[in-house]
């Protein structure tokens, strides 16, 4: 139930103001520990560095990059040129450097001194304020100013905090409008509040001025200028409530989108029905003309068939007698080829036989005459043979003693080549016999073949 009574742009607004907040926050940087300068030697140089460590150390950290410089009583402050400056020392009841962006030297001992931001400031406000119907607005505003008189602002406002000087001042000025937008928004209505925002406004400007600047006199001012002062939101708290005040604006809307939305519906139909009775029209003249056109066109379809099968018959019983005396034609030129083949084939016959019996004439007749070379050759053959037998028993006969002794002896080495390897040696005594003559040399030859036989035979 919570959820549903949220209001989203109540949490946006709030988001958005958080986000400014956290952009104009400015970062504190610490300020930079002044350095000790030497100047002479032993033990006095090194106790003042340590003095000026000591005092850099226990300065605390200030808004405003203020440099101070120097030594022991000897120190300079710099200060930029966008900060005030209020420099005082004991005994004096009047500062003596009181401006805008002025560097003094400086007593630790006796002087003091404050700087204040001289940029301008803004403060940003979220009052949560009741307005006459007793109904919450949340009023977005915000506010800037800058220091005017430094001379009357630094007595009657407290820039003490170094880290922040402007903050009580801020906080103090927030307050004061917060209590002047919410007074004022106490006399207004919800609509007020939220369609004319120039009444708040004025009110809160005339009373931020005449506390920070006075009421035309600047004694009881406080030295401040207020710059500009803006209202930037008011948003219903209530979810409900801020959609009941949206409700009849949408509903006169809604209404007035509504009877647009009948009259262009209105024309459009009108639009659509003539379109559609043209369409008609035009869709029925079209159907008659296409009616007409396809009649047409059967019409002449149908004569040009007629006509197209006329030619055809004509054609085709044209093509049939063509055809019929080129089939007459082409049968008795068949006829005709084929007595022709027929004689051709007679006359082919018949030098075929002829050619056989001549090749079988011509075969006989090579058979004969190779049976005759056959046995002539035979015959010669035969003679020669003898007569080669003749001859070599001749020769044989013819051949002494002596040579038929050495042809044998030549062959001995052929002879002993050939037997096999003896197991033991024997020797036969072949002398005895007459060498001179042929049966002695066969005797010899006898016993040496006797001897080795019964040699290998005893070797078995």
């Amino acid at each position: 139930m919570a959820s549903a009574e949220r209001n989203v742009y109540l949490d946006q607004v709030m988001a958005q103001s958080s986000q400014l907040e956290q952009d104009l926050r400015v970062k504190k940087a610490a300020a930079p520990a002044p350095q000790a300068q030497a100047s002479g030697g032993g033990g006095d140089t090194s106790n003042r560095a340590r003095r000026s460590a000591a005092d850099a150390a226990s300065t605390p950290p200030s808004a405003v990059d203020v440099r101070v410089t120097g030594f022991g009583p000897w120190k300079t402050v710099l200060v930029p040129p966008n900060a005030f400056v209020v420099h005082t020392r004991r005994g004096r009841d009047k500062p003596l450097h009181l401006g805008l962006g002025t560097s003094f030297r400086y007593r630790p001992r006796t002087d003091s001194y404050l700087v204040v931001p001289g940029t301008m400031q803004t403060i940003l406000l979220n009052a949560f304020c009741i307005c006459r119907e007793l109904q919450g607005v949340l009023v977005q505003a915000y506010v800037q100013w800058i220091v005017q008189d430094i001379a009357t602002a630094y007595r009657k406002l407290d820039f003490g905090d170094a880290s922040d000087p402007m903050r009580l001042v801020n906080l103090q000025l927030k307050e004061q409008a917060e209590a002047a937008i919410k007074d004022k928004v106490a006399t207004m209505s919800v609509h007020e509040v939220l369609s004319d925002k120039q009444p708040i406004i004025e009110e809160l400007t005339a009373r931020l001025r005449g506390v920070a600047e006075g009421a035309g006199d600047s004694d009881t001012g406080l030295g401040l200028r207020i710059v500009t002062v803006q209202i930037k939101e008011a948003v219903v708290t209530s979810a409900r409530l801020w959609e009941n005040l949206q409700k009849p604006f949408r509903s006169e809307q809604g209404q007035l989108a509504r009877l647009a939305e009948l009259g262009a519906q209105e024309v459009i139909t009108g639009r659509e029905l003539a379109a559609a009775r043209l369409d008609q029209l035009q869709r029925t003249e079209n159907e008659r003309e296409l009616a007409d056109l396809k009649a047409r066109n059967a019409a002449a379809a149908f004569d040009r068939d007629a006509a197209e099968r006329l030619r055809r018959g004509e054609r085709e019983q044209t093509d049939a007698r063509a055809l019929a005396a080129q089939a007459s034609e082409t049968t008795l030129h068949a006829l005709r080829l084929e007595q022709e083949r027929h004689a051709q084939e007679t006359e082919m016959s018949r030098l075929r036989l002829e050619l056989e019996q001549t090749l079988q004439r011509l075969t006989v007749q090579h058979e004969l005459e190779l049976a005759r070379d056959r046995a002539e050759q035979a015959h010669s053959s035969a003679l020669l043979g003898l007569q080669r037998d003749r001859l070599r028993q001749e020769i044989a006969n013819a051949r002494t003693p002596e040579a038929v002794q050495a042809e044998l002896i030549a062959r001995l080495p052929e002879i002993v080549a050939k037997l096999p390897k003896p197991d033991e040696l024997r020797t036969v005594n072949l002398s005895g016999g007459d060498g001179t003559s042929l049966a002695g040399v066969i005797a010899e030859l006898a016993a040496a073949i006797t001897a080795i036989r019964s040699a290998v035979v005893s070797r078995e």
